[in-house]
C-alpha cells in the first residue's frame, strides 16, 4: 500500500476548506454529509458555495487565509487554483500534524480524498493514491452497479443482533461462521427485500440452532493452488476458501499479492520451502497440518502453482489421510501454463511440438539424474521446474543426448507478476546469459522450438543471440 486507508469520524468536528470554487463545493458537500462543521476561507465564492452560505450550512470568512484559521480544526481541504495558497496551507497544516488534502496535488497532500460508494452505514472508498482519480471514479461506478442499493439495510439489520450474537456464541470462529450463513442465505435475502420480521424470525432460529451445535472435533485441510503469482489467476474457489480459513500455511512460492487475498485476521504460518533453506522440513509441515486440523481449525495449505505439480502435495495428502484428517485439493494454474502464457510461448504447436513434458530439475537426493534420452527427443517442449541451479548440467546433458546446441531456451523469473523477467537464448548460451541476468526469484526453464517461434513472432532474437527483458516492456 502506498497510503493507509482509514475512516475518520468528523461528527461535530471542525473542517476547514480553502477556496470558493465548484471543486470546493463538492468537498464541502462530502464533509457536511459526514457531520462536519465546515468553515470556508475564500475572498470570493460562486455557485453552490454561495447557496450553502446563504442557507447557513457553512460559515464563511470573506478574506484571505491566515494560519490562525487552523486553530481547533480537525481536517483541512484546499480547493483553490492559487498555487501559492496551496503550498502555504499545506505547509501550515502539516506543521500542526493536521490532515490536509490539496485537490489534484497529491504531493502537497497528507491524505487522499477517495472515490466513495455510500450505502450507509456501508461506505466503500477507492483510491489510486492520487495517480489516476478518473480510474477510481470508474471503479466506483462498477461497484455501485454490482452492489444492491439496499445493502445498507442488511448492515443495519445485522447491527441490531450483533451484541446478542456475541453473548450467545462465545467463540469468534463460531460467530464468524454464523454471520457467513446469515449473509449468504435466506436471512440476507429477506432483509434485502424489506421483510425484516421474516428475517428476524429466521435469524433467531439459526442462532438457537448454532448455539446447540457441537464444535467439530477435527477441522479440514484444503490444499490450494496459489497459481504462479498473479492474483487474478487465483480460482474463485481458492479465493472463497482463503476468506474463510482460520489458518493459512504458505511458502516462498506464494506471492504477497495472493497471500493478501486471505482473511485479515486469519493466522499465517510461513514454512519456507526454499532449496536447501527450508524453514520447516516436509515432515514438520505434515505434523503441523495435522495438529492444526485436530485443533478444529479450517486450514488452507497454500502452494505455488498447482499443489499436485511438483508441490509435494501428494506427500501431504498421505500424511493427512494416515492421521484421519479430511483433505480437499483445489487445483491452481501451474507455473508452466502461467509463465508460458505470460511470455507468449505456445507449449504445443502442430508444426513444432506435438508433446510437452514437465520435469523437475531438483530431485529428492539433490541430483539431476533425469531421463535424458526422453527429454532430448525432437518436436516437443520441455518445461523444467526448479532447474535454475542445475542449468549447466541440464543444458550440457540435453546437447549430449541429441538436441542441437542452437535449441531455443527461455528462463522466466517471477512469472505472471509485475516482477517478471525473461532471459532468452539457446542451450549453448543460456548458462552465460543467466549469470549475466543474476536471476534470484523462482525461475522456470522452457526448452524447444516453440520458444524461438514466440520470440520471432514478437520481433525477438535470432538463435544464439542474447536477449533479456522484463514483462512490462512487452
Amino acid at each position: 500500500m502506498q497510503t493507509f486507508p482509514l475512516f475518520m469520524s468528523l461528527q461535530g468536528r471542525r473542517a476547514l476548506v480553502a477556496g470558493g470554487t465548484e471543486a470546493a463545493a463538492r468537498k464541502v458537500e462530502l464533509l457536511l454529509s459526514a457531520g462536519a462543521q465546515v468553515s470556508l476561507i475564500a475572498d470570493t465564492v460562486v455557485g453552490e458555495i454561495a447557496q450553502l452560505i446563504d442557507e447557513g450550512r457553512i460559515s464563511w470568512a470573506g478574506r484571505a487565509f491566515d494560519e490562525a484559521d487552523l486553530s481547533g480544526v480537525s481536517l483541512v481541504v484546499v480547493a483553490s487554483d492559487d498555487e501559492a495558497l496551496q503550498a502555504r496551507v499545506s505547509l501550515a497544516a502539516q506543521q500542526r500534524c493536521l490532515p490536509v488534502n490539496v485537490v489534484d496535488r497529491p504531493k502537497l497532500s497528507s491524505f487522499i480524498m477517495p472515490a466513495i460508494v455510500d450505502r450507509a452505514p456501508i461506505t466503500i472508498a477507492i483510491s489510486t493514491g492520487g495517480a489516476a482519480p478518473a480510474l477510481a471514479r470508474r471503479l466506483r461506478a462498477e461497484i455501485e452497479r454490482a452492489m444492491p442499493a439496499a445493502i445498507g439495510r442488511l448492515a443495519r439489520f445485522a447491527e441490531v443482533f450483533r451484541e446478542q450474537v456475541r453473548r450467545t456464541l462465545e467463540q469468534p470462529r463460531t460467530r464468524r461462521r454464523f454471520w457467513d450463513r446469515v449473509f449468504e442465505g435466506r436471512i440476507a435475502e429477506l432483509a434485502l427485500a424489506g421483510d425484516e420480521i421474516g428475517a428476524r424470525r429466521e435469524l433467531i432460529r439459526l442462532l438457537d440452532g448454532t448455539r446447540h451445535e457441537a464444535e467439530p472435533a477435527t477441522g479440514m485441510v484444503h490444499l490450494v493452488g496459489a497459481g504462479p503469482g498473479d492474483p487474478d489467476l487465483l480460482t474463485m474457489k481458492a479465493h472463497r476458501l482463503l476468506q474463510r480459513a482460520d489458518v493459512v500455511v504458505y511458502d516462498r512460492l506464494v506471492s504477497a499479492e495472493v497471500l493478501a487475498m486471505a482473511r485479515r485476521d486469519a493466522e499465517r504460518i510461513y514454512v519456507g520451502k526454499r532449496r536447501a533453506k527450508h524453514c520447516l522440513s516436509q515432515d514438520e509441515i505434515n505434523h503441523r497440518l495435522v495438529a492444526l486440523a485436530r485443533a478444529g481449525k479450517s486450514v488452507v495449505r497454500l502452494k505455488g502453482g498447482d499443489p499436485l505439480v511438483f508441490g509435494r502435495g501428494g506427500e501431504e495428502i498421505e500424511a493427512l489421510a494416515r492421521a484421519g484428517v479430511a483433505v480437499e485439493v483445489v487445483p491452481g494454474v501451474t507455473a508452466a501454463l502461467g509463465c508460458a502464457a505470460s511470455a507468449g510461448i505456445p507449449l504445443t504447436h502442430r508444426d513444432h511440438a506435438q508433446a510437452c513434458v514437465f520435469v523437475t530439475g531438483h530431485l529428492k537426493n539433490g541430483s539431476v539424474d533425469l531421463d535424458w534420452p526422453m527429454l532430448a527427443r525432437p518436436r516437443q517442449t520441455v518445461v523444467i521446474y526448479m532447474g535454475a541451479n542445475s542449468l549447466p548440467a541440464i543444458a550440457s546433458q540435453l546437447v549430449a543426448h541429441g538436441l542441437p546446441a542452437s535449441t531455443p531456451v527461455a528462463l522466466v523469473e517471477n512469472g505472471t507478476t509485475d516482477r517478471e523477467r525473461r532471459v532468452v537464448g539457446t542451450l549453448a548460451t543460456i548458462e552465460r546469459q543467466a549469470m549475466r541476468a543474476q536471476l534470484q526469484g523462482p525461475t522456470l526453464c522452457m526448452v524447444g522450438e516453440v520458444v524461438g517461434l514466440a520470440m520471432a513472432q514478437s520481433g525477438g532474437v535470432k538463435a544464439g543471440e542474447f536477449h533479456f527483458e522484463s514483462r512490462v516492456s512487452l
